[in-house]
């Protein structure tokens, strides 16, 4: 369920006599990689992205499902056979994982990786899929068959073929500990940008905070709201490019995993919440649910706010943001 980046970030910077705001852009985890860090000089803001880029790279190499050396690839190759020991690190990151995948009823699940890759958004499916085909194509998924030994801390999947893939949830995890390391040497306010994966904390050097504009990805011309983020994070997930259509239906490249069949009815989801992790893990399940049980799961949750665009270009919001108010 790969998301691509569906609305348009907008970032505020300005200047002050004892504090400088300095951006890296780069490419890493696949993705375009951002990171904005103020501190008294170009020097110091070099050290504090020198610093994140060392710890992106350290946690990939825990979690990527693409390198073969990580205990997450360790784990896919065992997969039917035995549990594998894992870092805590590892551990509790596939606990939460599992709890997301529980309050969203499997609309969120990390053994997606194992689905067989039978739709098509390059343009050359013609006709869909037989049913057939796509319940094959989800037999190996199912959180529920992602076993943890807390005692061992070991994760063993039970079913042979089956795979992790923590893409939904990793992106967001690595923001944040991103965040939480420069925060911890000194760096109080800046920007980490996964992908649109998205934690900042602080405030500009002008004492103003940190401001995301959202565009409607169906009328990108215009920007409909402007929102202040300060300690906090936003995520969106959205098939604005990749889709097909059949019989009228459009149908997303962000797959239900418990069904075999695409999402349908939204084109992007931004949530907003404390944690990158937790934004980028709902923002997946909230796209699969739809707009309505998508809104009902959120607004019984304390601390996360949602907008969804739906396949007509008519915006959704949770009950905790006013539209009108941020436009």
């Amino acid at each position: 369920m790969k998301k691509i980046l569906v609305l348009s970030f907008i970032f505020t910077t300005a200047l002050a006599t004892s504090q400088i705001t300095h951006k890296r852009k780069l490419f890493m985890l696949g993705s375009p990689f951002e990171v904005t860090a103020v501190a008294s000089d170009t020097i110091k803001a070099n050290e504090y992205i020198d610093l994140a880029v060392a710890e992106v790279k350290r946690i990939e190499y825990l979690i990527s499902d693409w390198i073969p050396t990580t205990q997450i690839s360790e784990i896919n190759r065992n997969a039917g056979i035995q549990p594998v020991k894992v870092d805590a690190e590892v551990f509790e990151l596939v606990e939460r994982a599992i709890k997301i995948s529980q309050i969203t009823n499997g609309a969120f699940d990390i053994s997606y990786a194992s689905m067989d890759k039978i739709w098509k958004f390059d343009g050359s499916m013609k006709v869909m899929p037989t049913d057939e085909a796509i319940k094959k194509s989800v037999a190996k998924i199912g959180y529920k068959n992602i076993i943890l030994n807390q005692k061992e801390q070991t994760i063993f999947l039970k079913l042979e073929g089956m795979k992790l893939g923590l893409g939904g949830i990793g992106q967001g995890y690595i923001a944040d500990k991103v965040k939480d390391l420069l925060f911890s040497k000194g760096c109080l306010s800046g920007i980490i940008n996964v992908s649109g994966d998205i934690n900042a904390w602080g405030k500009q050097p002008d004492g103003k905070p940190w401001t995301v504009g959202i565009v409607n990805p169906l009328n990108k011309n215009k920007i409909f709201a402007t929102f202040p983020i300060e300690d906090s994070a936003v995520e969106t997930s959205g098939s604005y490019e990749k889709y097909v259509i059949f019989n009228g239906i459009r149908y997303s490249h962000i797959i239900d995993p418990r069904t075999g069949y695409p999402a349908n009815g939204v084109v992007s989801v931004s949530v907003f919440a404390k944690q990158t992790e937790i934004a980028d893990a709902l923002a997946t399940g909230i796209f699969v649910l739809g707009v309505e049980v998508g809104l009902d799961l959120v607004n019984q949750i304390k601390g996360i706010e949602c907008i969804i665009v739906d396949d007509k270009g008519k915006i959704h919001s949770s009950n905790g943001i006013d539209i009108k108010k941020y436009n």
